[in-house]
């Protein structure tokens, strides 16, 4: 595309909205399988993304052709296969989430927390038993961390208890917010031990007795992630399934300070889809005798949402570069959490705006965008949590309560 042709239908080498050309730095390798995953989403997602929206129904018939891909856990590294970059597979995230956010999240919770917690804070063992399976999602994962009455302050309020009795762990409680609880076969469950108060962490599998998941209903953002209330009843976990090396809340946030730094990922993808849909209605869309894409007002519209897009994809990719370096602190996810979150609501505004009345219709996608887009901007941390986690590291003092 030359720098002055208009942005048409959606290709399947290159991004449009991609205005200084950060896909260019994938290696060949790399934007193989981000061309991959592109043809793939827009094949067999976007066709049905508003229909399984509208029913708040997971597209769980995708899993084994996503398996297919052979991008499940490409951040690790298995038997015969190197860990990809958090380049790529932040890339890949981008990709769901600019054709459904809710595809997107039904991934990255397998993909990326539930296998990211397995990795960092299993055993060798344990990382043997359940990742392969993972890795071919024939066993799908799960992450349960936030409870009904603890998301900020989870760290020091968690209500869900484990307690040793011989060669089991009993744990007590619920969870809340719990995605692909209604259809996954082990979810990692966050409980604080009896014992000496610290958190520890443990591998429910769904057989368990104890153990029950009820889909939340009247969901509006992310509805085709069936997130669930998780009831941990006396539930008898083996020790085997605790895993080894998650004692604490520091351990846990090893995770989170991994998987924050994708929602960013996510949020340029949500940004780039939206932003996509509006201006090929500003293109088509005529009033007055011409397109509405040639009004002053439009564009500075189009213009405010790329310049967005192109701060926050930068910003994504430097802190992805930094996990790939080894030099990746919680400020640095922290930072491109809320900042892109935020300007992700600005961006779905605009394009809902463009669009006008028809804006608020699903036929024209934004409005699921813009529903979306409230979910992202929350899970992970808010904007004021994260903003006191950047505030710390700038100023090395702690404003947290």
């Amino acid at each position: 595309m030359s720098k002055h042709e208009p942005l048409g239908p959606l290709q399947p080498d290159y991004l449009a909205a991609d205005l200084f050309g950060y896909q260019g730095i994938l290696t060949d390798d790399e934007a193989k399988i981000v061309l991959k995953v592109r043809e793939f989403l827009a094949a067999e997602v976007a066709p049905r993304a508003n229909e399984f929206w509208e029913k708040a129904q997971s597209p769980v018939h995708l899993l084994p052709k996503i398996a297919e891909l052979e991008i499940t856990g490409l951040g690790y590294e298995f038997e015969g296969r190197t860990a990809a970059r958090k380049v790529l597979t932040g890339w890949l995230g981008l990709e769901f989430s600019r054709v459904d956010p809710s595809t997107g999240t039904m991934f990255s919770v397998h993909s990326g927390l539930a296998m990211s917690s397995i990795s960092i804070l299993g055993s060798e063992d344990q990382r043997e038993r359940w990742l392969p399976a993972m890795r071919r999602m024939e066993k799908i994962g799960a992450f349960g961390l936030s409870e009904p009455h603890g998301g900020s302050d989870v760290s020091g309020g968690l209500e869900t208890t484990a307690r040793l009795d011989g060669d089991h762990w009993i744990l007590n409680g619920s969870k809340r917010w719990i995605g692909n609880a209604t259809f996954a076969d082990l979810i990692i469950v966050f409980a604080k031990d009896e014992a000496d108060g610290e958190v520890k962490g443990f591998v429910v599998e769904k057989e368990f007795d104890g153990f029950r998941a009820e889909k939340i209903e009247g969901k509006y953002s992310l509805r085709a992630v069936e997130n669930a209330d998780v009831y941990l009843e006396d539930c008898r976990v083996p020790v085997a399934n605790k895993l080894e090396n998650a004692n604490s809340f520091a351990d846990t946030s090893k995770v989170l300070r991994l998987t924050r730094g994708g929602v960013a990922w996510g949020a340029v993808g949500v940004m780039i889809g939206a932003f996509e849909r509006a201006v090929t209605y500003a293109q088509e869309r005529e009033q007055f005798g011409k397109p509405i894409a040639s009004f002053q007002l439009i564009s500075d519209l189009i213009a405010r949402m790329a310049g967005n897009i192109t701060a926050c994809l930068g910003m994504a990719l430097r802190v992805s570069q930094l996990q790939d370096s080894g030099i990746h602190y919680d400020e640095h996810a922290a930072l491109s959490k809320t900042y892109c979150t935020t300007r992700l609501r600005e961006v779905v505004g605009w394009a809902r705006e463009i669009m006008g009345g028809n804006g608020i219709l699903l036929e024209h996608d934004v409005i699921r965008y813009f529903a979306d887009a409230e979910a992202l901007y929350s899970y992970e941390g808010t904007s004021q949590m994260n903003n006191l986690i950047v505030g710390r590291g700038v100023t090395g003092f702690s404003a947290f309560v």
